[in-house]
């Protein structure tokens, strides 16, 4: 081989401009179709500049619908605006999902006002109520108004409960010569059930929801990434409708779009072809359903594994919306052919509701009259994945279960 290896990949010319514009970190100028939720951000927050206290808030709506985009666009704006008029504002922005217990929230926020000659605070080690008066010690000391916001928070009070926000939303009681205003950003509109009565009303004293994108409003989006972050003509004209349709399916989800586009270019490079059309997108869409999902499947628990295994067979076997009860008859004898003892009927139906909300079924509950209540159960795994070949991967007991005989409910 002569030559570096890498230089025939340099001398190619890339269909990118600016691969940065398709990022989910990306902060754009314009942001399509979220007029109204930029005004309600602003008309609340300008209270900031007045020298007053912005009321708490909490943006709702399903992943990619703007919450994150939107939030860090207006706080950028305000920190412009608030240099401009003397009247400076701090804001800090905490992905809850990475950093999800009291003590971390604080001390992290506690760490971004560290200045010269400020102790370090540890990551553990301090009683939490240190940590909490040495976070209001530094934004006294700062003065005006800090703006902390709560991305996932939804995720914080599952795991850490109520405690922390009662401390945060209490904060302006004890402040001096500062004032704190929350925002908090969550997928779940049911999340505020969960909270203390109290945290709630402080909490929610103005709420936003971000309807999920349509195809067309999606369509708008990637075109001002496209002209940002591509060459003139670098796509054929059905590959921006794809991406969106695709995307739209999918709670109209933006980020999903962005990925799609930007890998649709990718496979067209890898390819060294010079324009995109609707077959990378197709490939792209391939792609990302196997990254996602495979992982997921090669690391569930066995009696999870095994249930999921269940559903697939019985569907193979020509039966849609199986019941619980078909379900359990299935995986008793799964159990049996690789010698280990099942779990109840009612774990199975817990193990159905995580299998539901990792995305890989769709169950729907129905009633039974007298007889209860059931589930009716599909899988959701996409059909480009071989789902009993990844089960299988590496775990013998799903492997042996694959080649056993069952006696299964024919189609109805």
């Amino acid at each position: 081989m002569d030559g570096n290896i890498f230089e025939k990949i340099l001398g190619q010319d890339s269909l990118f401009i600016d691969r940065k514009a398709f990022d989910h970190a990306f902060e754009p100028s314009k942001l399509p179709h979220r007029e109204q939720e930029v005004e309600s951000l602003v008309r609340n927050l300008v209270d900031a500049l007045n020298g007053h206290i912005p009321s708490n808030m909490l943006l709702y709506g399903v992943p990619g619908s703007g919450k994150t985009v939107v939030t860090r666009f207006v706080l950028s704006q305000l920190l412009e605006k608030g240099n401009q008029m003397g009247h400076p504002v701090q804001t800090y922005e905490i992905n809850c999902r990475n950093v999800d217990t009291k003590y971390r929230v604080v001390q992290t926020l506690a760490s971004q006002l560290k200045q010269r000659g400020d102790y370090p605070i540890p990551f553990t080690g301090w009683p939490t109520d240190r940590v909490l008066e040495t976070l209001i010690e530094r934004m006294d000391r700062i003065g005006g108004v800090h703006i902390l916001v709560l991305d996932e928070i939804d995720n914080l009070v599952a795991k850490a409960g109520s405690d922390l926000l009662y401390s945060l939303t209490n904060l302006n009681t004890i402040l001096r010569n500062a004032r704190c205003c929350i925002i908090g950003i969550s997928n779940d509109l049911n999340f505020t059930q969960e909270l203390d009565p109290r945290v709630s009303s402080r909490l929610s004293q103005e709420d936003v929801i971000f309807h999920p994108y349509g195809a067309q409003e999606i369509q708008d989006i990637l075109q001002e990434r496209v002209r940002m972050g591509l060459r003139i003509n670098s796509l054929e004209g059905g590959v921006i409708p794809l991406c969106s349709a695709l995307a739209a399916q999918e709670h109209g989800d933006a980020r999903r779009a962005l990925d799609l586009l930007r890998i649709s270019v990718q496979k067209a490079e890898q390819r060294s072809q010079t324009k995109v059309d609707p077959k990378h997108v197709r490939l792209a869409q391939s792609q990302l359903e196997h990254d996602q999902v495979t992982p997921v499947l090669r690391t569930l628990p066995l009696h999870q594994k095994l249930v999921l295994f269940c559903i697939i067979i019985n569907e193979e076997n020509g039966l849609r919306n199986i019941s619980t009860g078909e379900i359990f008859r299935t995986y008793s004898q799964a159990c049996m052919k690789i010698s280990i003892e099942p779990l109840t009927p009612r774990r199975i139906s817990a193990l159905l509701n995580e299998l539901d909300t990792l995305g890989l079924i769709m169950a729907r509950n129905v009633s039974k009259g007298r007889g209860g209540r059931s589930k009716q159960v599909n899988s959701a795994i996409p059909k480009t994945i071989d789902p009993i070949k990844v089960l299988s991967h590496n775990d013998p007991q799903i492997e042996e279960a694959a080649k056993a005989k069952y006696k299964l409910q024919g189609k109805l």
